[in-house]
Parts: structure tokens; C-alpha cells; sequence
């Protein structure tokens, strides 16, 4: 119960980072790094499929309403939740594959992002989008993996040094699934 109040006070100070420094900041092109993505990329790591697509949901929707919005309510939603669910899986069924996952989701985010844009006909979906903004996306996500994912897992999990997802003891068939540190 602690660690997911901490965890959700840690998500939403990440989302007043995001919008109020990372968005601000001077990177070299016209990408910055998604750090909520990145969080809940690192809860869905720590607690599963199912965990991870609720979380990427509720964040995305109160991602939706903060400063500056310029989608239609539940893009971010959708994206967060698809990206929480498969981060998620990714770990469920294949225990070895945490980093691998979390690296993966980090550069299919923006992907998926501009995919649901231009298929919600996004006037900012266009060919400069795809040739610049994309590759520079999802090379910052890939820079800031690493760190962020660990910190929300060291949220969600604890000081302890394996990753795992969690489950509930009234489920002892699906048990607890262990891989090595990141």
C-alpha cells in the first residue's frame, strides 16, 4: 500500500517534471524524452500486464488534461495503457526479457503515439514528423530508459535486488516470476 502511494506521488511529480522542465529543455532537435512513458513502463515491469495496463490508463488520462494538450482526450490514455499492458506481458511471459522489454517499449511508444495520430487524422502527423521528430523521440527515450525505469521499479519493488512481478497470494498458480537486476 506504501509503495504504490509512493509510487503514484512519484508519478505525479514526474508529470510536473515533464511539462515544466524536460519539455522546456534545450535538446538538440524537437524531441524531449517521455518520462511518464518511461514510468509506467517500469511499474508494468514490477507488477505485470494487468497492473501496468490500469496504470498507463489512469496516467494517461490525467496526462490528457495537464498543459499542453494538443490531442484528443484519451490519446495519451490509449497510448500509456498499451504500452503498460505490453511492457507487462513481456515480462510475464518471458522472465529474462525485463530490459529487452523496457528498451523496446521506451522506442514503440513514440511510434505507437504518431500511429494512433495519424490515424485520428492529427494535422501534426506529417512527413517531417515521421522522418525527424520520430528517430529523435524515441533515441532520447532509449537515453533515458534506463534510469527512469529503475527508479520506478526501485518505487514499486523495494531496495531488493531482482526484479519481479508481483502477485497477489490469493493466485499462487501464477507465483512470482524472478530475473536478474538491470
Amino acid at each position: 500500500m506504501v509503495r504504490g502511494v509512493l509510487f503514484v506521488a512519484m508519478l505525479l511529480i514526474v508529470m510536473v517534471v515533464q511539462v515544466t522542465v524536460v519539455n522546456l529543455l534545450p535538446l538538440p532537435g524537437e524531441a524531449v524524452p517521455d518520462l511518464v512513458l518511461l514510468a509506467v513502463v517500469g511499474y508494468a515491469l514490477a507488477r505485470g500486464a494487468t497492473a501496468g495496463a490500469v496504470m498507463g490508463f489512469t496516467v494517461g488520462l490525467v496526462s490528457d488534461v495537464l498543459p499542453p494538450v494538443a490531442h484528443l482526450l484519451g490519446q495519451n490514455a490509449f497510448l500509456l495503457c498499451l504500452v503498460g499492458f505490453i511492457a507487462g506481458r513481456a515480462v510475464e511471459k518471458y522472465p529474462g526479457a525485463g530490459p529487452v522489454a523496457a528498451l523496446g517499449c521506451a522506442a514503440a511508444g513514440p511510434v505507437i503515439a504518431v500511429a494512433a495520430g495519424a490515424l485520428l487524422n492529427d494535422v501534426r502527423v506529417d512527413l517531417a514528423t515521421l522522418t525527424t521528430v520520430l528517430p529523435q523521440a524515441v533515441f532520447y527515450n532509449l537515453l533515458a530508459a534506463p534510469p527512469v525505469v529503475w527508479a520506478a521499479r526501485r518505487v514499486v519493488r523495494g531496495p531488493e535486488t531482482t526484479w519481479s512481478v508481483h502477485r497477489s497470494s490469493r493466485y499462487p498458480a501464477r507465483g512470482r516470476v524472478e530475473w536478474g537486476a538491470w
